[in-house]
C-alpha cells in the first residue's frame, strides 16, 4: 500500500470527521443566535476561503489537516459593533454556551450512529463466534470449552460475530473476575479470568483466557499472490503446494504462516510442488511490524474451499428501525469502553501506548479503505466515537 494511498484516505477520514464535528458547533451556534465568523477545516494558512450566507461566514480549508475550528463573535477576543453585541458568544446564556460546546462531540456520536445504522442495515459479513482448541491449563480449557464451540453471549451481552466476542471478552476481562459464557448448544460455562495484560492491546489479549479464533486446517497451497510481495518476487504461483522450509515439513497453511512470521528478512530454502514436479527456491520474507514485534510476510494467501469458508461466516443484518437502535447501542457501548480504557490509563492499569497518534490513524485509514467501504465506514464510526469522547474531556482535540 503506497504512502500516497494512505495519505489520501487519511485526509478523507479526517475531513469527514472534522466537518461533522465542527458543523455541530456551527449549527448549535446559529440556533442559539450566536454569529459565526469562520468555519475552518484544518489549521494554519488558508488554502481556500469563501464567504457565504447572511452573516458572511468565512468557510476555509487550511493547510494542516489535523482538526478544525469554528470562530464565533466574542467580545473577549476583540471589539464588537454595538449592533451585534447581543450575538456574541460571551453574551449567550450559560446553557446555550454549554449546548454550543457540546454540539461538536454530539455530532460525532450522531455520525457514528448513522454509520453503524448503515452498516447494520446493509449487513456486515463476519466470522461466527467460533473458538479454536483452548491451550491446556487456560481458563477456557479448565471450563471445558473445546474447538468448534460457538459463544453466543458474554455476561448476558450478545456476540453475533467473533469481533463482538473479542470486544465483549476484552471489556469484561480487563479487570479480571468471573465471566459467564452462553454457548449455541445451550451450555453455560464460567471462566475465572485473570486480569488481562493490557500493555499493548494490539497484541492478542485473549490468549491468556484460552480464547482463540477457530481456524480449520487449510492445505498449504498458494491461492493468491500479491504483485509486490516477496512471494511474487521469488516466483511462487497460484496452485503451488508447499512442502518444506529449511528442511522443516509444512503440514498445512497454519504451519506455513508460523514459519514465515518467524523469519522476517531471512532467506528460506523452500521446497514446493508445481504441476506434479518437486522444485526448490529461495524466499526471503519481507519484515513488518505487528504490535511492536518484527514478523515476516510474503504477500500470499491460501487456496480456500469456498464451502468451508461460507460455513464459518455469518452476516449481521437488521431492519431499518432495529438497525438504528443497534447503531445507537453500539455507539453507547463503544463510548463507555473508550471512557473505561482511558480511566485505566490514568490509573496506570493500561499502557498509554494504546493511544493512537496521527500516523497510526493514517495507517488504519489506508488499510481499512483498501479492504472496502464496509471496513472504512466501520473505521470512521469507531474514530468518530473516540473523538466524541475525547472532546468531552477538559482539553478538546478538535
Amino acid at each position: 500500500m503506497s504512502v500516497l494511498h494512505t495519505i489520501l484516505w487519511f485526509l478523507v477520514a479526517i475531513g469527514i470527521l472534522v466537518v461533522a464535528h465542527e458543523f455541530g458547533h456551527y449549527l448549535a451556534a446559529r440556533l442559539a443566535g450566536v454569529k459565526v465568523l469562520r468555519f475552518s477545516v484544518g489549521f494554519g494558512k488558508p488554502l481556500f476561503s469563501r464567504r457565504f450566507g447572511r452573516d458572511r461566514t468565512e468557510w476555509t480549508l487550511a493547510a494542516l489537516p489535523f482538526g478544525g475550528y469554528v470562530k464565533m463573535l466574542d467580545e473577549r477576543e476583540g471589539a464588537v459593533p454595538a449592533a451585534e453585541a447581543h450575538r456574541s458568544f460571551n453574551r449567550a446564556t450559560v446553557w446555550r454556551r454549554i449546548a454550543i460546546v457540546a454540539a461538536g462531540p454530539a455530532a460525532n456520536f450522531l455520525l457514528a450512529i448513522v454509520f453503524y445504522w448503515a452498516l447494520f442495515l446493509h449487513g456486515l459479513p463476519a466470522l461466527k463466534p467460533l473458538i479454536g482448541e483452548p491451550p491446556a491449563g487456560t481458563p477456557a480449557a479448565q471450563a471445558g470449552l473445546v474447538a468448534g464451540d460457538e459463544i453466543r453471549r458474554v455476561n448476558g451481552t450478545d456476540t453475533p460475530s467473533f469481533q463482538d466476542l473479542r470486544l465483549n471478552l476484552l471489556r469484561a476481562g480487563v479487570a479480571g473476575g468471573v465471566l459467564t459464557l452462553e454457548l449455541a448448544d445451550g451450555r453455560s460455562v464460567q471462566l475465572d479470568a485473570p486480569s488481562m495484560q493490557t500493555g499493548n492491546l494490539e497484541q492478542d489479549t485473549l490468549r491468556p483466557l484460552g480464547i482463540v479464533r477457530y481456524e480449520p486446517e487449510i492445505p498449504a497451497v498458494i491461492g493468491k499472490v500479491l504483485p509486490d510481495g516477496a512471494a511474487a518476487r521469488a516466483g511462487l504461483q497460484v496452485g503451488d503446494r508447499l512442502i518444506a522450509a529449511d528442511g522443516k515439513a509444512v503440514a498445512n497453511w497454519q504451519d506455513w504462516v508460523q514459519l514465515i512470521r518467524q523469519h522476517p528478512a531471512k532467506p528460506l530454502r523452500i521446497e514446493y510442488e508445481r504441476q506434479g514436479q518437486r522444485k526448490v527456491m529461495s524466499l526471503e520474507p519481507d519484515a513488518a511490524d505487528e504490535g511492536g514485534r518484527r514478523i515476516g510476510k510474503i504477500g500470499a494467501g491460501p487456496q480456500v474451499d469456498e464451502t468451508m469458508l461460507a460455513a464459518l461466516m455469518t452476516e449481521v443484518r437488521y431492519g431499518p428501525l432495529e438497525a438504528l437502535g443497534r447503531g445507537a447501542l453500539k455507539t453507547w457501548d463503544m463510548s463507555l469502553f473508550t471512557l473505561e480504557m482511558m480511566g485505566r490509563m490514568v490509573l496506570g492499569q493500561v499502557s498509554w501506548k494504546n493511544l493512537s497518534g496521527p500516523l497510526t490513524i493514517a495507517d488504519y485509514a489506508g488499510q481499512s479503505a483498501a479492504l472496502g467501504w464496509i471496513s472504512f465506514v466501520g473505521f470512521l464510526a469507531l474514530v468518530s466515537v473516540s473523538l466524541g469522547v475525547l472532546n468531552l474531556l477538559p482539553i478538546p482535540l478538535l
